[in-house]
């Protein structure tokens, strides 16, 4: 009694599984299908990171438009309506006190042109201006008006162009910028396809752990009829009604494995816990010709690390320029030329002009600064020392890192033809031993142990065919070319 009770309890389990899984298969037909290519674009979407790289992407972009904006001619304009100043001095020369009450209207419209490449700025300036004068010692009202039309240049000497140094600097945070931006995309390509295959491959194990149920359920079911007819010891079915519910418990294993999976993809890709989505992808083994030589040519010609590390190098040499002009020998030349009118009635103002001419020479001559100019150059120069440095480190590993996946992709190749094989044999031997357990030639323990031979190799397979995408991935990024496809993977506008 109690092993018919057993048996039906463990019957009753395998229907309530059974139902679990039909449950299971319905609710993935309802399932948004999700591709690696739609999984990429939504992870692309919603993702903090890349949204983060395109407001730095819109921040440089923009400083940059400000730069050069600033120039070309400015135009200004300013204006002080009124102005009134009352103020009682001594006049040492008469002995006496004097009250001086002035109003005053003016303007001044100047247009300022930067010149690039000399870091000078040439300026037209004109000011115009009303004064209503009034003195107490001769008891005289003056009232004039003055316009003063100059054109002006500033030019620094004997050092180097800040103008053109700001630019440069600005234009180079752009283009590392950009280099950010494509190195995030491809980093988090390289997230979301791992991601992807690796729920995949969860996916794939629950069909192998059904399957293999499937055929546990089948071995029970011959057994069951053999003791039944009194052909075989009652032993062999305690052994299949152990395996039968081994492949159960597997099934329940392998099914919170890929919900588990299926919830960090969420998670990445942006989207509610709750959805219900599902994967699709074609894992067929598609062997991709690989040039070694063009992958490396490729990569150490097109690395956005080695870009940025350039970079580095340029601003280094950028902040050694800045560091030299500390404590500088230099020289500043003023020049303008223009005329001044001045006259108590305003048509009458250019009637008898006066000459304006400046003409202006400075320098500034450091003398002792205890060395620390000095200093400051040896220590960036160092930096720049560091940076090259650093940029010979990188392609020698990069170039290593290529020679590596590029090994790994052949040893996958032979892997995966290997793996092909021993699903095949394991395939066969399950099915010849499947007949001798039939026979009655085999114990049902022997038996699993060729089914699970038979699940492993699957699973190996699998996870194979897997790792080649991978490698073909890793390949891609390491080298910036798609051999897939046979182009390059970074946009023209950054390929150098």
């Amino acid at each position: 009694m109690d092993r018919k009770k057993c048996f039906f309890t463990k019957l009753f389990t395998v229907f309530v599984l059974c139902t679990g899984m039909i449950l299971f298969q319905n609710n993935l037909s309802e399932a948004e299908m999700l591709t690696l290519e739609k999984a990429l674009e939504t992870a692309m979407a919603n993702s903090p990171d890349i949204k983060r790289t395109e407001l730095d992407l819109v921040q440089s972009r923009e400083s940059l438009n400000a730069q050069k904006a600033a120039l070309k001619s400015n135009f200004s304009l300013r204006i002080n309506p009124f102005s009134y100043n009352s103020d009682r001095t001594f006049n040492s020369l008469f002995s006496i006190w004097n009250t001086n009450k002035t109003t005053t209207s003016s303007s001044t419209f100047t247009i300022s042109q930067p010149v690039t490449w000399s870091d000078g700025t040439l300026a037209l300036i004109n000011n115009f201006s009303w004064q209503d004068s009034y003195s107490e010692f001769k008891g005289e009202r003056n009232k004039t008006y003055n316009n003063n039309l100059y054109l002006s240049f500033q030019q620094p000497l004997f050092t180097y162009n800040r103008t053109k140094l700001q630019l440069q600097q600005l234009e180079l945070n752009m283009e590392n910028t950009q280099y950010s931006y494509a190195i995030q995309k491809l980093s988090l390509e390289q997230e979301v396809t791992q991601s992807f295959y690796d729920v995949y491959q969860r996916k794939m194990d629950l069909d192998i752990a059904i399957e293999e149920q499937n055929n546990q359920k089948t071995s029970y079911d011959i057994i069951k009829n053999k003791v039944d007819a009194g052909l075989s010891a009652a032993e062999e079915l305690y052994q299949a009604e152990l395996n039968l519910a081994n492949s159960q418990l597997s099934v329940q294993n392998q099914q919170e494995s890929l919900d588990n999976a299926l919830d960090s993809f969420k998670l990445l890709l942006g989207i509610s816990i709750l959805d219900s989505i599902d994967v699709s992808t074609d894992v067929q083994m598609k062997t991709v010709s690989v040039d070694l030589d063009k992958a490396i040519t490729n990569g150490l010609q097109n690395r956005m690390e080695l870009s940025q590390r350039e970079i580095s190098i340029q601003n280094a040499l950028f902040n050694l320029t800045q560091v030299s002009a500390q404590n500088e020998f230099k020289g500043s030349l003023t020049l303008s030329y223009g005329v001044i009118g001045t006259d108590e009635q305003l048509n009458n103002v250019f009637e008898a002009p006066t000459k304006k001419q400046t003409v202006g020479l400075t320098f500034d001559i450091p003398l002792w600064d205890w060395g620390e100019k000095k200093a400051r150059i040896k220590s960036s120069q160092a930096a720049v020392s560091k940076q090259r440095a650093f940029l010979n480190d990188d392609k020698n590993n990069i170039n290593l890192a290529i020679r590596r996946a590029y090994r790994n992709l052949r040893k996958l190749v032979n892997q995966i033809s290997i793996a092909e094989q021993n699903v095949r044999n394991a395939q066969l031997t399950y099915e010849i031993n499947l007949e001798r357990y039939k026979n009655g030639d085999l114990t049902s323990m022997d038996l699993n142990l060729y089914q699970a031979q038979l699940s492993q190799k699957k699973m190996g397979y699998i996870q194979n065919l897997i790792n080649y995408k991978l490698a073909l991935l890793n390949m891609k990024i390491l080298s910036l070319w798609d051999f897939e496809k046979n182009q390059p993977v970074l946009p023209e506008k950054i390929i150098k």
